[in-house]
């Protein structure tokens, strides 16, 4: 196929905007893929993708087309995840395009991923085709969309494309404008190979399979090759295009999107965002924009049974194969003995782990409460991070400031709202930045706020406090020293580690009074009195008691002098305080869940 020929585009949307239903119906009126062999969503393969109808992982397909005029187009399509924690393998999708098709829900409007992705693209110098989904819903208002577009991108009104990708009507507009708009790829056939790897997968026969896109050169079978950030070496096991299954070919030339096995057994030498090139003689200089991605949010996840733990890790080491965004070490905890520090990209990322370890291993875990990343600056000037509030020293003298990291947050929301939204993200540490009204009755609200309150249940709030309406980007901003104490949870005059917090000094009395309250509720009864406290240091500062169960030793003692009843209750008393001594009390799964919730009013 010529150079000329060649269009690579990607979709960007928010969640639930139809990426995945328009990419169906490409891939239909292509004839890529044969119409007994369609299903809804068919580039996600993940079942949990399917069940929440989100695209965790980026995809690639080409698709052969003939357009109106008569010539053949190879078009090769990435669908990118949509949610903000998989920002950065968005970003890296975007750089292997020239063009992104970017839907906007005729009903929904404009939401906050759609304008982070839309900064993404401008970015990266991407052609921007805006398109108008779901034009046969009842509650759309096409004419009303199109205008918060045209104010958005300068585009005329009247040119932006209407579909309804279930219905599929217009379809055929949307690969014409990707032909007519999205410029051809550029590149040098004559110098050495910069293939840029925009996704990857774990394969048991071929090992790990990167997803690249060709910049400059030639990727051919028999070379060796290496990766610029890892300086792994490899020769490639087989290369091939998605069409959408897995096809081989001999070599991929400037401007193409496939795939090239790779032979490594981790993920780890082979990250998204680096540069293939040969091994001798290769290119001087990798792409730009590589990064390696960092976790932002941390927690510890514990097999109920014991026994589990060596089928834990082997599950945690299956899923980082194919995501090497994840990160896990070993720790323990006095309360539930071993399990894994996981770190995370986002909540939602938590979530998806979650569920793959209880579905797809079938293990019972408990996950503790997450945290994020402190930096902690010793007294003689060296920095440590630490990601658990059990490596927090005990001793404050030790430390002479704790930096936590701050977000850059955008709301997007109805304009009756605001006053409801202001109140719950001053609540949450909050700080005011700017306003602007995207149209007569919508805003964007800008703030920074601390990560630690947007992780715990802010999301949740959100949607509750605007019923559904507003919708939140965020990216990291700064990090910041704060006033923050450790806030420790002593069951029985021992601490649970597992239930430690770090927290800022003026949250510390109620939230250690909301805990210790709600502990009080979720800790059984013993046949001994169980204290339960909550202490910032050595100063305790809530209790409360869990009351024992008791016998009625006094029922078989009727009449007589009052010296017998008093014998019998110290003897019950004495028998009590030896209980104590040596009972052992079980915190269960939901007291590690309350954590999540002492907002709550």
């Amino acid at each position: 196929m010529k150079r000329e020929n060649i269009r690579n585009f990607c979709i960007i949307a928010h969640i639930d905007h139809g990426k995945s239903t328009l990419a169906d119906r490409l891939l239909q009126l292509t004839g890529t893929v044969a119409d007994r062999d369609m299903q809804e969503q068919l580039l996600d393969t993940m079942d949990l993708e399917r069940e929440r109808g989100v695209t965790i992982k980026a995809s690639a397909v080409r698709m052969l087309y003939t357009s109106r005029a008569g010539s053949q187009y190879e078009i090769n399509l990435i669908d990118t995840p949509g949610h903000v924690d998989f920002a950065y393998e968005v970003s890296r999708a975007l750089q292997a395009c020239e063009g992104a098709v970017l839907i906007v829900d005729a009903s929904q409007g404009i939401e906050a991923q759609t304008l982070a992705n839309v900064y993404l693209a401008l970015e990266h110098d991407l052609e921007i085709i805006p398109v108008l989904n779901k034009i046969d819903l009842p509650a759309a208002s096409p004419d009303d969309v199109a205008q918060e577009i045209e104010n958005l991108l300068s585009v005329p009104a009247e040119d932006i494309i209407r579909i309804s990708a279930k219905q599929g009507l217009g379809i055929q507009d949307v690969l014409e404008a990707v032909i007519e708009h999205v410029p051809p790829p550029t590149g040098n056939d004559d110098t050495p190979l910069r293939a840029l790897v925009f996704d990857s997968h774990y394969d048991s026969y071929k090992g790990v399979v990167a997803y690249v896109r060709i910049i400059d050169g030639k990727l051919t079978k028999n070379a060796m090759y290496k990766l610029m950030a890892t300086d792994a070496r490899f020769e490639p096991v087989e290369i091939g295009i998605f069409s959408p299954g897995m096809v081989v070919t001999e070599s991929l030339g400037v401007g193409e999107v496939g795939y090239v096995a790779t032979g490594f057994k981790s993920v780890r030498e082979c990250r998204v965002g680096d540069t293939i090139t040969l091994a001798l003689g290769g290119a001087a200089e990798s792409l730009p924009g590589y990064k390696q991605v960092k976790p932002m949010v941390f927690a510890g996840i514990y097999p109920v049974n014991n026994d589990d733990y060596g089928a834990l890790r082997d599950a945690l080491e299956k899923l980082q194969l194919n995501d090497a965004s994840l990160v896990f070490q070993p720790e323990n905890s006095q309360a539930l003995n071993f399990g894994f520090r996981v770190g995370f990209l986002g909540l939602f990322h938590m979530d998806i782990i979650q569920e793959r370890l209880e579905r797809e291993y079938e293990l019972d875990i408990i996950a503790t409460a997450p945290s994020v990343e402190y930096q902690v600056i010793m007294r003689d000037g060296t920095m440590v991070t630490i990601d658990s509030p059990a490596d927090l020293p005990d001793d404050p003298s030790v430390y002479a400031e704790i930096r936590e990291p701050w977000m850059k947050i955008q709301i997007y929301a109805p304009e009756e709202f605001i006053g409801a939204l202001m109140e719950m993200v001053i609540k949450k540490r909050g700080e005011y930045v700017n306003m602007e009204y995207l149209d007569k009755s919508r805003v964007i609200l800008t703030y920074r706020l601390p990560l630690s309150e947007l992780i715990v249940d802010f999301y949740d709030r959100l949607k509750s406090t605007t019923r559904g309406y507003a919708s939140l980007d965020y990216q990291f901003d700064e990090y910041r020293t704060e006033d923050l104490v450790k806030l420790d949870v002593l069951v029985n005059g021992e601490p649970v580690d597992a239930l430690g917090m770090i927290v800022h000094r003026e949250d510390a009395y109620h939230k250690g009074q909301r805990l210790v309250t709600k502990l009080k509720e979720l800790i059984p009864r013993q046949m001994f009195s169980v204290p339960i406290q909550a202490a910032v240091g050595k100063k305790v500062i809530s209790r409360a008691d869990v009351k024992a169960m008791r016998k009625d030793v006094l029922a078989k003692c009727y009449g007589g002098d009052i010296t017998r009843k008093k014998k019998l209750l110290e003897k019950q008393k004495k028998g009590k305080k030896r209980m104590k001594m040596i009972g052992a009390v079980e915190v269960p799964q939901e007291a590690f869940m309350a954590l999540l919730s002492l907002d709550d009013e």
